[in-house]
């Protein structure tokens, strides 16, 4: 009989790691795709950003 619930946790943990794993393998891609999606919308031609807010800071305090 121990034997046998032996058996069904080890299914368990196995099936477990088969879900954690195809889950992962599905958040990585949406990631990735949300990463490309960003990387492409903004574009590499206008220096990610950095123009847009260093104004704000370049500003003297007179």
């Amino acid at each position: 009989m121990i034997l046998w619930i032996l058996l069904f946790l080890l299914i368990l943990v196995v099936f477990g790691f088969g879900f954690t794993t195809q889950a992962l393998w599905w958040v990585a891609a949406v990631l990735l795709v949300v990463w490309i999606f960003g990387f492409a919308r903004r574009g590499r031609g206008r220096g990610g950003g950095r123009r847009r807010g260093g104004r704000r800071y370049s500003r003297r305090r007179g």
